[in-house]
Protein backbone atom coordinates (compact mmCIF):
# COMPACT_ATOMS: atom_id res chain seq x y z
CA UNK A 1 0.00 0.00 0.00
CA UNK A 2 1.57 3.46 -1.01
CA UNK A 3 1.54 6.41 1.40
CA UNK A 4 -0.90 8.09 -0.78
CA UNK A 5 -3.39 5.01 -0.02
CA UNK A 6 -2.63 5.62 3.64
CA UNK A 7 -3.80 10.13 3.03
CA UNK A 8 -6.98 8.33 0.87
CA UNK A 9 -7.74 6.03 3.63
CA UNK A 10 -7.33 8.49 6.64
CA UNK A 11 -8.91 11.31 4.58
CA UNK A 12 -12.48 9.04 4.05
CA UNK A 13 -12.10 7.93 7.63
CA UNK A 14 -12.10 11.96 8.67
CA UNK A 15 -14.90 12.38 6.32
CA UNK A 16 -17.06 9.61 8.12
CA UNK A 17 -15.91 10.58 11.68
CA UNK A 18 -17.60 14.02 11.09
CA UNK A 19 -20.75 12.44 9.42
CA UNK A 20 -20.80 10.08 12.32
CA UNK A 21 -21.00 13.17 14.79
CA UNK A 22 -23.42 15.16 12.70
CA UNK A 23 -25.79 12.47 12.86
CA UNK A 24 -25.42 12.08 16.39
CA UNK A 25 -26.12 15.76 16.98
CA UNK A 26 -29.26 16.04 14.85
CA UNK A 27 -30.75 12.74 16.37
CA UNK A 28 -29.94 14.33 19.66
CA UNK A 29 -31.72 17.56 18.86
CA UNK A 30 -34.76 15.82 17.31
CA UNK A 31 -34.99 13.77 20.56
CA UNK A 32 -34.87 17.34 22.84
CA UNK A 33 -31.73 15.58 24.98
CA UNK A 34 -29.31 17.98 25.72
CA UNK A 35 -25.77 16.28 25.62
CA UNK A 36 -25.61 16.04 29.26
CA UNK A 37 -28.98 14.30 29.52
CA UNK A 38 -27.54 11.25 26.54
CA UNK A 39 -24.39 11.56 28.74
CA UNK A 40 -26.65 10.21 31.84
CA UNK A 41 -28.73 7.89 29.80
CA UNK A 42 -25.74 6.17 27.66
CA UNK A 43 -22.76 5.96 30.25
CA UNK A 44 -21.02 7.82 27.86
CA UNK A 45 -18.86 10.71 29.32
CA UNK A 46 -19.91 14.20 28.31
CA UNK A 47 -16.75 15.24 27.34
CA UNK A 48 -16.24 12.80 25.03
CA UNK A 49 -19.85 13.14 23.57
CA UNK A 50 -18.66 16.43 22.61
CA UNK A 51 -15.38 15.46 20.53
CA UNK A 52 -17.64 12.81 18.85
CA UNK A 53 -20.25 15.19 17.73
CA UNK A 54 -17.34 17.30 16.40
CA UNK A 55 -15.94 14.12 14.14
CA UNK A 56 -12.77 13.61 16.50
CA UNK A 57 -13.89 10.46 18.96
CA UNK A 58 -13.10 7.41 17.51
CA UNK A 59 -15.19 5.54 19.27
CA UNK A 60 -15.99 1.24 19.68
CA UNK A 61 -19.15 -0.33 18.65
CA UNK A 62 -20.25 -0.84 21.89
CA UNK A 63 -20.07 2.91 23.08
CA UNK A 64 -21.92 3.47 19.79
CA UNK A 65 -24.42 1.02 20.91
CA UNK A 66 -24.90 2.84 24.13
CA UNK A 67 -25.65 5.94 22.60
CA UNK A 68 -28.16 4.88 20.24
CA UNK A 69 -30.03 2.78 22.65
CA UNK A 70 -30.11 5.70 24.73
CA UNK A 71 -31.60 7.54 21.87
CA UNK A 72 -34.15 4.87 21.50
CA UNK A 73 -33.10 3.70 18.08
CA UNK A 74 -30.84 1.02 16.30
CA UNK A 75 -27.44 1.34 16.18
CA UNK A 76 -27.53 1.09 12.40
CA UNK A 77 -29.20 4.07 11.88
CA UNK A 78 -25.97 6.08 13.29
CA UNK A 79 -23.64 3.90 11.46
CA UNK A 80 -25.26 4.26 8.09
CA UNK A 81 -23.39 7.04 6.16
CA UNK A 82 -26.51 7.56 3.58
CA UNK A 83 -29.03 9.13 5.72
CA UNK A 84 -32.29 10.44 4.14
CA UNK A 85 -33.74 13.07 6.89
CA UNK A 86 -37.78 12.09 5.87
CA UNK A 87 -40.34 10.57 7.78
CA UNK A 88 -41.20 7.96 5.02
CA UNK A 89 -37.88 6.86 5.37
CA UNK A 90 -37.92 6.40 8.54
CA UNK A 91 -41.50 4.54 8.07
CA UNK A 92 -40.16 2.61 6.09
CA UNK A 93 -36.86 1.29 7.70
CA UNK A 94 -39.12 0.35 10.89
CA UNK A 95 -41.73 -1.48 8.42
CA UNK A 96 -38.88 -3.23 6.92
CA UNK A 97 -37.14 -4.37 10.16
CA UNK A 98 -40.59 -5.81 11.60
CA UNK A 99 -41.40 -7.67 8.12
CA UNK A 100 -41.08 -11.50 7.95
CA UNK A 101 -39.21 -12.75 5.17
CA UNK A 102 -42.24 -12.87 3.08
CA UNK A 103 -43.03 -9.75 3.52
CA UNK A 104 -39.91 -8.75 2.40
CA UNK A 105 -39.31 -10.66 -0.13
CA UNK A 106 -42.61 -8.44 -1.38
CA UNK A 107 -41.28 -5.12 -0.71
CA UNK A 108 -38.43 -6.07 -2.86
CA UNK A 109 -40.50 -7.33 -5.89
CA UNK A 110 -42.43 -4.06 -5.51
CA UNK A 111 -39.67 -1.70 -5.27
CA UNK A 112 -37.39 -3.66 -8.00
CA UNK A 113 -40.98 -2.85 -10.76
CA UNK A 114 -41.30 0.15 -9.44
CA UNK A 115 -37.51 1.57 -9.85
CA UNK A 116 -37.06 -0.38 -13.04
CA UNK A 117 -36.57 2.13 -15.80
CA UNK A 118 -38.06 1.51 -19.01
CA UNK A 119 -34.40 1.26 -21.17
CA UNK A 120 -34.25 -1.70 -18.30
CA UNK A 121 -35.96 -3.98 -20.27
CA UNK A 122 -35.01 -7.68 -19.45
CA UNK A 123 -33.06 -9.19 -22.43
CA UNK A 124 -31.04 -12.24 -20.63
CA UNK A 125 -31.52 -15.19 -18.99
CA UNK A 126 -29.33 -15.24 -15.71
CA UNK A 127 -28.91 -18.10 -13.92
CA UNK A 128 -27.63 -18.56 -10.07
CA UNK A 129 -27.26 -20.88 -7.77
CA UNK A 130 -23.73 -22.34 -5.88
CA UNK A 131 -21.34 -24.43 -7.82
CA UNK A 132 -22.54 -27.60 -8.60
CA UNK A 133 -26.39 -26.47 -9.68
CA UNK A 134 -25.76 -27.41 -12.97
CA UNK A 135 -25.52 -23.61 -14.17
CA UNK A 136 -22.55 -24.40 -16.78
CA UNK A 137 -23.94 -26.95 -18.52
CA UNK A 138 -27.47 -26.22 -18.41
CA UNK A 139 -26.70 -22.53 -19.70
CA UNK A 140 -24.55 -24.15 -22.44
CA UNK A 141 -27.51 -26.26 -23.34
CA UNK A 142 -30.29 -23.31 -23.25
CA UNK A 143 -28.04 -21.06 -25.61
CA UNK A 144 -27.84 -23.78 -28.19
CA UNK A 145 -31.58 -24.19 -27.84
CA UNK A 146 -32.06 -20.65 -28.16
CA UNK A 147 -29.95 -19.55 -30.54
CA UNK A 148 -28.43 -17.39 -28.01
CA UNK A 149 -24.85 -16.54 -26.77
CA UNK A 150 -23.84 -18.06 -23.72
CA UNK A 151 -21.30 -16.06 -21.21
CA UNK A 152 -20.23 -17.57 -18.13
CA UNK A 153 -19.45 -14.34 -15.93
CA UNK A 154 -16.00 -15.71 -13.84
CA UNK A 155 -14.70 -16.64 -17.16
CA UNK A 156 -15.18 -12.57 -18.28
CA UNK A 157 -13.64 -11.80 -15.05
CA UNK A 158 -10.81 -13.89 -15.61
CA UNK A 159 -10.53 -12.49 -19.32
CA UNK A 160 -10.34 -8.92 -18.02
CA UNK A 161 -7.92 -9.51 -15.01
CA UNK A 162 -5.64 -11.79 -17.29
CA UNK A 163 -5.29 -14.34 -14.54
CA UNK A 164 -8.33 -17.22 -13.10
CA UNK A 165 -9.75 -15.83 -10.04
CA UNK A 166 -7.49 -17.84 -7.25
CA UNK A 167 -4.98 -15.36 -8.28
CA UNK A 168 -7.27 -12.56 -8.63
CA UNK A 169 -8.25 -12.62 -4.90
CA UNK A 170 -4.58 -14.09 -4.11
CA UNK A 171 -2.76 -10.75 -5.44
CA UNK A 172 -5.54 -7.95 -5.32
CA UNK A 173 -8.26 -9.36 -2.90
CA UNK A 174 -11.71 -8.92 -3.08
CA UNK A 175 -12.62 -5.55 -3.39
CA UNK A 176 -11.14 -6.06 -6.76
CA UNK A 177 -12.65 -9.01 -7.74
CA UNK A 178 -16.18 -7.39 -6.87
CA UNK A 179 -15.41 -4.35 -9.15
CA UNK A 180 -14.27 -6.40 -12.07
CA UNK A 181 -17.36 -8.19 -11.65
CA UNK A 182 -19.35 -5.47 -11.47
CA UNK A 183 -17.90 -4.18 -14.58
CA UNK A 184 -18.55 -7.37 -16.34
CA UNK A 185 -21.80 -6.94 -15.73
CA UNK A 186 -22.54 -4.06 -16.61
CA UNK A 187 -20.94 -4.64 -19.82
CA UNK A 188 -22.63 -7.84 -20.42
CA UNK A 189 -26.45 -5.96 -19.80
CA UNK A 190 -25.60 -3.06 -21.50
CA UNK A 191 -24.18 -3.94 -24.32
CA UNK A 192 -24.89 -7.30 -25.23
CA UNK A 193 -27.37 -8.74 -27.38
CA UNK A 194 -29.81 -11.07 -26.23
CA UNK A 195 -28.21 -14.12 -24.22
CA UNK A 196 -27.88 -16.30 -21.29
CA UNK A 197 -25.90 -15.77 -18.60
CA UNK A 198 -24.27 -17.86 -15.70
CA UNK A 199 -23.21 -15.88 -12.56
CA UNK A 200 -21.04 -16.52 -9.55
CA UNK A 201 -22.61 -18.14 -6.66
CA UNK A 202 -21.60 -15.37 -4.10
CA UNK A 203 -22.57 -12.65 -6.72
CA UNK A 204 -26.16 -12.20 -4.55
CA UNK A 205 -24.29 -11.14 -1.51
CA UNK A 206 -23.16 -7.64 -3.35
CA UNK A 207 -26.42 -5.70 -3.03
CA UNK A 208 -25.29 -3.28 -6.01
CA UNK A 209 -24.92 -6.29 -8.30
CA UNK A 210 -27.67 -8.48 -7.43
CA UNK A 211 -30.11 -5.10 -7.94
CA UNK A 212 -28.39 -4.76 -11.66
CA UNK A 213 -28.81 -8.39 -12.01
CA UNK A 214 -32.47 -9.07 -10.98
CA UNK A 215 -33.41 -5.58 -12.77
CA UNK A 216 -31.81 -6.39 -16.27
CA UNK A 217 -32.11 -10.48 -16.29
CA UNK A 218 -34.78 -12.89 -16.13
CA UNK A 219 -33.00 -14.62 -13.21
CA UNK A 220 -33.20 -18.03 -12.19
CA UNK A 221 -32.35 -20.20 -9.19
CA UNK A 222 -30.67 -23.54 -10.00
CA UNK A 223 -30.94 -25.30 -6.35
CA UNK A 224 -30.09 -28.96 -5.33
CA UNK A 225 -29.78 -30.33 -2.38
CA UNK A 226 -26.27 -29.67 -0.31
CA UNK A 227 -25.51 -33.33 -1.58
CA UNK A 228 -25.80 -32.81 -4.91
CA UNK A 229 -23.86 -29.84 -4.92
CA UNK A 230 -20.75 -31.74 -3.50
CA UNK A 231 -21.20 -34.84 -5.40
CA UNK A 232 -21.13 -32.82 -8.82
CA UNK A 233 -18.72 -30.59 -7.95
CA UNK A 234 -16.46 -34.07 -7.26
CA UNK A 235 -17.36 -35.19 -10.29
CA UNK A 236 -16.02 -32.33 -12.04
CA UNK A 237 -12.75 -33.20 -10.88
CA UNK A 238 -12.45 -30.59 -8.05
CA UNK A 239 -11.71 -32.65 -4.84
CA UNK A 240 -11.15 -29.77 -3.03
CA UNK A 241 -14.37 -29.42 -1.38
CA UNK A 242 -13.53 -32.41 0.57
CA UNK A 243 -10.03 -32.52 0.86
CA UNK A 244 -9.64 -28.74 2.34
CA UNK A 245 -12.36 -29.46 5.03
CA UNK A 246 -13.50 -32.18 7.18
CA UNK A 247 -16.41 -29.58 8.12
CA UNK A 248 -17.03 -28.96 4.11
CA UNK A 249 -20.57 -30.37 4.10
CA UNK A 250 -21.25 -28.42 7.32
CA UNK A 251 -19.77 -25.12 5.47
CA UNK A 252 -22.12 -25.35 2.14
CA UNK A 253 -25.17 -26.39 4.23
CA UNK A 254 -24.21 -22.82 6.19
CA UNK A 255 -23.99 -20.85 2.85
CA UNK A 256 -27.26 -21.91 1.00
CA UNK A 257 -28.74 -21.47 4.32
CA UNK A 258 -27.24 -17.68 4.68
CA UNK A 259 -28.00 -16.87 1.20
CA UNK A 260 -31.59 -18.57 1.20
CA UNK A 261 -33.48 -15.52 0.91
CA UNK A 262 -31.25 -14.10 -1.63
CA UNK A 263 -31.61 -16.60 -3.73
CA UNK A 264 -35.47 -16.59 -3.52
CA UNK A 265 -35.19 -13.05 -4.99
CA UNK A 266 -34.63 -14.49 -8.45
CA UNK A 267 -37.79 -14.77 -11.11
CA UNK A 268 -37.89 -18.61 -11.07
CA UNK A 269 -36.58 -21.38 -8.84
CA UNK A 270 -35.61 -24.97 -10.81
CA UNK A 271 -35.22 -27.58 -8.53
CA UNK A 272 -32.40 -30.19 -10.21
CA UNK A 273 -32.22 -32.82 -7.74
CA UNK A 274 -32.34 -35.82 -8.94
CA UNK A 275 -33.27 -34.86 -12.11
CA UNK A 276 -31.22 -35.24 -15.60
CA UNK A 277 -30.43 -32.15 -17.93
CA UNK A 278 -32.82 -32.88 -20.49
CA UNK A 279 -35.88 -32.52 -18.09
CA UNK A 280 -34.46 -29.49 -16.09
CA UNK A 281 -33.40 -27.88 -19.50
CA UNK A 282 -37.22 -28.22 -20.50
CA UNK A 283 -38.73 -26.92 -17.84
CA UNK A 284 -36.58 -23.72 -17.57
CA UNK A 285 -37.32 -23.43 -21.94
CA UNK A 286 -41.12 -23.23 -20.72
CA UNK A 287 -40.97 -20.47 -18.18
CA UNK A 288 -42.70 -17.27 -19.35
CA UNK A 289 -40.22 -15.19 -20.83
CA UNK A 290 -37.15 -17.33 -22.00
CA UNK A 291 -38.96 -17.79 -25.45
CA UNK A 292 -39.64 -14.19 -25.80
CA UNK A 293 -35.94 -13.20 -25.43
CA UNK A 294 -34.79 -15.83 -27.75
CA UNK A 295 -36.97 -14.06 -30.37
CA UNK A 296 -35.73 -10.55 -29.35
CA UNK A 297 -38.31 -9.87 -27.43
CA UNK A 298 -37.49 -7.37 -24.34
CA UNK A 299 -39.66 -8.73 -21.12
CA UNK A 300 -40.66 -6.02 -18.77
Amino acid sequence: MTPQDLDSIKSQGATYLLGLGARIRRTRARRGMSRRILAQSSGVSERYLAELESGKGNISILRLRQIANAMGLPVEDLVCDRVIDSPEYTDLLQTIRLADPAELRQVCAALSVKRRLPHQRRRVVALIGLRGAGKSTLGAILAEHLALPFTELVKAIEARAGMDVNEIFALSGQATYRRLERQCLEEFVEHIDPGVLAVGGSLVSEPASYKRLLDSCITIWLTATPEEHMNRVVAQGDPRPMAGSVHAMDDLKQILAERDSLYRRADYIVDTSGRSIADTSNEILGLPGVLEIARGEEVA
